[in-house]
């Protein structure tokens, strides 16, 4: 009888932790738009502003939302549209999501355009002469029918409402365009689309709001002077700015389970944990270290994912081992573990390029030169490394450009010599040295040319 209990407590125990491990990543690999906004309110404030004038106003906006990687681009947008949507007149407002990764030309972005509008069969099979024409018909057919999801859940009274109270200013439903990895629209050709886009957001046209996401600082440079004349130069920065205690508050946050988490007991029981984490010395140095490198939540919440690998149900609380083991993995260098695979001619050649370096004050080299200087240390120095033939040392160099260890300086023409073709080493002396004190049963006269000074050379 007690062995049955103890089974069935270890299965609720299990599927705890199952569902705390659910909860977690959801939360790291997601950018939640019921997630707190942590150092960006003031940006939140401006961009909600603006986008209410669009929805309620019929005011047409254009803004960009600039900020490195992980600083929380997404998140703001999200959490503004969320709020947007809960207001009365949401179910009017239309949202275009572009991204220009996907959208690589104007032609594609304005079928996407049209598929996200539901206007797939308006447009039928109808010829437009530019890119202009197309785009004007697919706001004036939103200027004649309202367009929405679910024309049976259309609340028509409200829409009556709206337009009866703005006039002809909003004859039809508020579109937003987001258009995330901005920058890459400004490669298409001519910029037809930002062009057409910014053009309708200066005009008494379909109200609409332009919401451009970049990580590049001289993005405005990049735009071509005809489309810059006709955007607003609105700009909102994200830039990080809270302090270390702040990202200690943010730790716990994003560790702590939420209050509607099934298990009360255990959830109780895990976010004291937390606390206790938060106030660890061992931790706090941990986040430090993160917090130096970088503030963005993507790497904590990188950080926050390996460590939570370790949760078992043998092990079902978070320690500051675990911590630490993950900040481990996260500054583990790639290259240096490449390196660690790599035979015992390949690390001499790689010993050659670093020498070669370090006096032609890095200089590109080709093979031969390495070749060279492989043979130099093995003819004088070396007692444990074999004299291979130049073939050998060949498809070891060729091997070294495979892993990406070495790149080649030029494009490779179908008549050069393989032999002096110009190339980069990728790996720094600090890599090298860091990978060789690792490497696994590395001849001593290896490692002492790898240290030695150049004036035997």
């Amino acid at each position: 009888m007690s062995n049955r209990k103890s089974k069935n407590n270890n299965l609720i125990h299990a599927e705890c932790l199952l569902q705390v491990q659910r909860t977690l990543r959801e939360r790291f690999c997601h950018q939640s738009p019921h997630g707190n906004l942590f150092g960006i309110q003031v940006q939140y404030k401006h961009l909600i502003e603006l986008l209410k004038r669009t929805a309620i106003y019929g005011e047409s906006n254009s803004v960009l939302i600039i900020g490195p990687r992980g600083s929380g681009k997404t998140l703001l947008i999200n959490h503004a549209l969320k709020e947007l949507m809960e207001i009365e007149v949401s179910e009017n407002v239309l949202q275009v999501h572009l991204n220009g990764l996907l959208q690589i030309n104007d032609k594609i972005a304005l079928k996407e355009i049209t598929r996200q509008l539901n206007l797939e069969n308006v447009v039928g099979d109808k010829v437009f002469g530019s890119f202009a024409e197309n785009l004007s018909f697919l706001l004036d057919a939103l200027r004649k029918v309202p367009i929405v999801e679910d024309l049976i859940s259309f609340d028509y009274g409200n829409c009556f409402n709206f337009l009866w109270t703005f006039g002809d200013r909003i004859s039809s439903c508020p579109v937003i365009f987001v258009l995330d990895e901005f920058d890459l629209f400004v490669h298409h050709k001519n910029q037809t689309l930002l062009y057409n886009l910014f053009d309708i957001s200066q005009s008494a046209q379909t109200p609409v709001a332009v919401i451009g996401l970049t990580c590049r600082l001289d993005i405005l440079e990049l735009l071509e002077k005809r489309v810059k004349s006709r955007f607003s130069h609105r700009q909102i920065h994200l830039m990080n700015s809270f302090g270390f205690p702040q990202y200690i508050k943010i730790f716990k946050e994003q560790l702590s389970l939420p209050a509607e988490f099934p298990d009360k007991l255990f959830a109780e029981k895990w976010n004291e944990n937390v606390q206790r984490l938060s106030e660890d010395r061992s931790v706090q140095e941990v986040l430090q270290k993160q917090f130096n490198v970088s503030k963005n939540l993507r790497s904590l919440h990188m950080l926050l994912m390996l460590a939570l690998h370790r949760i078992t149900a043998s092990h079902p609380f978070m320690t500051s081992a675990d911590l630490m083991e993950a900040n481990q993995l996260c500054s583990m260098d790639s290259k240096a573990n490449i390196v660690h695979g790599l035979s015992v001619l390949e690390i001499c050649l790689i010993i050659a390029m670093k020498h070669l370096n370090d006096i032609y004050e890095e200089e590109p080299f080709n093979f031969q030169m390495v070749y060279n200087e492989f043979q130099k240390f093995v003819q004088r120095k070396a007692h444990s490394v074999y004299n291979f033939e130049k073939p050998v040392v060949m498809k070891a160099f060729e091997h070294l450009q495979q892993l990406e260890l070495i790149k080649p300086m030029e494009r490779t023409s179908v008549n050069s010599q393989r032999e002096y073709q110009l190339m980069k080493l990728l790996l720094d002396n600090t890599q090298i040295m860091n990978a060789l004190q690792k490497y696994p049963n590395c001849p001593t006269d290896v490692r002492q040319w790898a240290t030695s000074s150049l004036s035997w050379l």
